[in-house]
């Protein structure tokens, strides 16, 4: 539908952004696995809940505030309005993110020893905080650019954050080897802290060149009270529901190498299962989710201007097309990750144990996915305080299931956790969608088919591996990335022979 285009064309360019970015950040966490260690990136992943901490307080809920607010000005025509909007929660984020800097350089050996447990992260603590304006800045402007449907600006920008991030880290190891520095997680940091400074100047000289073509000054602000009053307003709640789900998230992250000496761990092994886990495991399951990601950045505007201008018919045809879509993509990424996870991991990673991991994560890809864009729409929807409830609880069945299941399974405790949680939350997800917008759900059509369908792609994947022991001498990494695409092939023609997914008709013509 030519309404529909936008969002397509915008969740194409940040799928393909997206795609692209993540492999290189696969890449790059392979070289920081091989540079740094299981237990360097076990203490790396330790600091990322006090970052998010930060950044929640900074700018994640005036992200969305932005998003939804700039939308609704530019679907009733007042390009001024929506100006002054971004310009003002412009200078707000970067003035809470200044102070969340400031207190964070202050206190990070107190929040290395005290709070994470982990001395060894107050030198890269105090990095951290230099990273957090610009990520600020980066994250405002992009959800102007959301909200107007133009994702080229922030695809580029997210693209160009993570060259920059792999470049400098390449470049401060070479650094180190060439002074005799044995490598630490210091370089990650550097690394990323480059990123979010070039990101940040690239997004803040293109959007000045835009408004300045329009005419606008970057200072000409006509109500800025009322303008930060809208947004706060909007925002609030936005971030005081975040900042619990992030304060939760961070006792979990704190508690997990605690609880695996429990299970009878030394520290160092601890930290290296830990690092296993969040370094090199789950970020392949997130790998997917570049698609659902990008379509979760179109859909909250859009399902905004629709609740808007009253199209109830069309936001509940959206949840429908989003569940289906979501989970023929979860299904095929559960197959995949259920049957070469283990070589994923002994491949990719050069590491069996993160294979084992892979396999028992598998089973979250359907519910995770899903639930990434039906968050999306239940903000689009102002439903904010739905999301904080059914995150809340999700966390809560996984901060349980650390401290109960953890020290008597070991990590599996943790993952079994995690199923469970991601199940619940998109029940709840599910259920509050239909209490607000009623839609209609086909499961043998959009669950019991596509498993069906994997069934048999994965029926013949078994084929496939007679005829690559012939090309023994390629290497198994290729020739293991050539079984998956057949095998993505495979299930895209029997969806379409079965009826499931359809060609546009002017593809059919």
């Amino acid at each position: 539908m030519p309404k529909s285009r936008p969002i397509l064309q915008g969740a194409l360019i940040l799928t393909l952004t997206g795609i692209a970015s993540r492999i290189i950040g696969f890449f790059y966490r392979i070289f920081l696995s091989h540079t740094i260690g299981a237990e360097g990136m076990g203490i790396y992943q330790m600091i990322f809940p006090i970052y998010t901490l930060c950044f929640t307080l900074c700018a994640a809920g005036l992200q969305t505030a932005l998003s939804r607010t700039i939308a609704a000005r530019a679907a009733q025509g007042d390009e001024k309005g929506a100006f002054d909007t971004f310009l003002s929660g412009l200078i707000m984020s970067l003035l809470f993110s200044c102070a969340a800097a400031f207190a964070l350089y202050r206190c990070s050996g107190y929040a290395a020893v005290h709070i994470l447990k982990e001395p060894r992260c107050a030198p890269l603590l105090q990095m951290l905080p230099f990273a957090i304006p610009s990520a600020a800045l980066h994250s405002c402007t992009s959800a102007y650019y959301y909200a107007r449907k133009k994702a080229g600006i922030p695809s580029f920008c997210q693209l160009l954050e993570q060259l920059v991030r792999v470049g400098s880290s390449y470049l401060i190891w070479t650094v180190m080897l060439s002074k005799g520095i044995p490598p630490s997680p210091i370089l990650a940091v550097g690394g990323m802290l480059a990123g979010e400074c070039a990101s940040a100047l690239t997004s803040l000289v293109v959007i000045q060149l835009e408004f300045s073509r329009k005419g606008y000054r970057m200072l000409s602000l006509s109500r800025p009270f009322a303008r930060c009053r809208e947004l706060l307003t909007l925002s609030a709640p936005l971030t005081a529901n975040r900042l619990m789900i992030n304060l939760l998230n961070s006792s979990e992250a704190v508690l997990i190498p605690s609880r695996l000496k429990s299970f009878g761990m030394s520290s160092s092994e601890a930290l290296s299962v830990y690092g296993v886990f969040t370094g090199m495991a789950l970020p392949l399951i997130l790998f997917p989710g570049a698609i659902t990601h990008s379509v979760s950045a179109m859909l909250l505007p859009t399902v905004a201007q629709d609740q808007a201008a009253g199209r109830i018919s069309r936001i509940a045809g959206t949840i429908e097309r989003t569940v289906k879509y979501c989970l023929l993509l979860g299904i095929f990424f559960l197959g995949v990750f259920v049957f070469y996870g283990k070589d994923l991991g002994r491949y990719v990673f050069s590491s069996i144990q993160a294979g084992t991991f892979i396999t028992i994560l598998a089973f979250i890809c359907p519910f995770l996915y899903l639930n990434t864009t039906l968050a999306s729409i239940l903000n689009g929807l102002g439903k904010t305080s739905l999301c904080f409830i059914q995150n809340l609880l999700g966390l809560l069945v996984r901060i349980a299931f650390v401290q109960f299941a953890v020290p008597v399974l070991g990590i599996r405790g943790y993952l079994y956790g995690i199923l469970c949680s991601e199940l619940l939350v998109t029940l709840l997800c599910l259920v509050f969608l239909y209490r607000q917008v009623p839609f209609s759900f086909n499961a043998f059509d959009s669950l019991l088919k596509p498993c069906a369908v994997m069934a048999v792609t994965t029926g013949c994947g078994l084929f496939l591996e007679p005829a690559a022991r012939i090309f023994s001498f390629v290497s198994p990494l290729f020739l293991l990335a050539a079984q998956l695409l057949i095998l993505a092939g495979l299930y895209l023609l029997f969806l379409l022979m079965f009826g499931i997914l359809r060609l546009p008709a002017r593809a059919r013509r």
